[in-house]
């Protein structure tokens, strides 16, 4: 399958944990495309290391020597659902989207929270984020709620 004259090569890509700093700072320019308020890639590291400690996984697909996709997840349990795993942020690089990457990753999630007995995948995302409501529909995952939220001043 090719995407704007690319050829596929989702099967030749590997999923992995970023778990040093140098493994997290290489996910930072794909990461940056979801979370645009990132401008400093030591603050970015800094913050995963933060996060890590409280349970935060930092995923990568690499291909061909480059990431294409990146996912921040955690296992949570709460009492209303039990066990889940949570993604944080999942975004695939621009120009990587729709050469299977993102799905690549969200079957390894998928694997990941079945490996931990998860009840779930559960993920919030922006309203105005239409492409990736579409992929998470084929990927026939469902609205069950609204999240909301008070900024404290």
């Amino acid at each position: 399958m090719t995407k704007k004259g690319g050829a596929r090569h989702k099967n030749d890509a590997r999923v992995a944990l970023a778990r040093t700093p140098a493994e997290i700072a290489r996910c930072y320019e794909v990461m940056r495309e979801l979370r645009t308020h990132f401008t400093d890639r030591k603050k970015f590291v800094e913050q995963v290391r933060r996060q890590q400690r409280g349970g935060y996984l930092l995923a990568f697909v690499e291909d061909r020597g480059e990431v294409r996709a990146v996912a921040g997840y955690r296992f949570i349990e709460w009492l209303f659902s039990g066990r889940f795993l949570y993604v944080d942020d999942l975004v695939t690089r621009a120009n990587d989207r729709s050469l299977g990457y993102g799905a690549r990753l969200m079957d390894w999630l998928i694997a990941r929270a079945r490996e931990a007995k998860c009840t779930s995948v559960d993920l919030d995302s922006g309203v105005q984020r239409f492409d990736a409501h579409r992929f998470y529909f084929m990927r026939r995952m469902t609205i069950r709620s609204y999240h909301f939220s008070l900024p404290i001043e």
